[in-house]
């Protein structure tokens, strides 16, 4: 269901490298950012920036964001199962690197993790991922104001709510 309010950002914060980059677009754009983790945020003086702090569990900011998360919102997350629940939602999905979860990505993003995670199992792999790098970091920039633009243009061209007040 298509809605006309001002799309917000979202943050899978437990150990997100790009936290710095999402207040900053945010800022420039006026749009809320809400951090979620389980705990260890550094608060913010920011009126614009929420942080919740959810129990520990192994889903449990997983959930929050979900239950949380609107069509034309933005989240951040490496979490690709994560990723996939937000999608369904109608959510512009990144990943800290620039990566653009969409319904037409997801699908494959979820079978390499379940393929890389069963080659890690069997040894077959070892489970480092590669460094964080400045490339990563402008092109998550690049990406994250992408998404804010289009989020904006599809909550101004959706009708009004029927349930909104006039």
């Amino acid at each position: 269901m298509p809605t006309n309010t001002t799309p917000a950002i979202l943050v899978d914060a437990d150990a997100c490298p790009v936290k710095d980059e999402v207040m900053r677009v945010a800022e420039r754009h006026g749009l809320v950012v809400t951090l979620v983790a389980n705990g260890g945020l550094r608060p913010s003086r920011d009126p614009m920036v929420r942080h919740v702090v959810v129990a520990k569990g192994a889903d449990a900011a997983d959930d929050w964001i979900v239950d949380h998360a609107a069509q034309n919102d933005i989240a951040v997350t490496a979490d690709i199962p994560l990723a996939a629940r937000l999608v369904a939602k109608g959510v512009h999905v990144l990943g800290p690197t620039g990566k653009p979860f969409s319904e037409a990505s997801i699908g494959m993003a979820l079978a390499m993790r379940d393929l890389k995670q069963h080659l890690r199992e069997t040894g077959e792999i070892k489970g480092y991922n590669r460094g964080f790098s400045a490339r990563d970091r402008s092109a998550f920039l690049g990406a994250l104001d992408r998404s804010v633009r289009q989020a904006l243009n599809a909550a101004r061209q959706a009708p009004p709510s029927p349930t909104a007040p006039a």
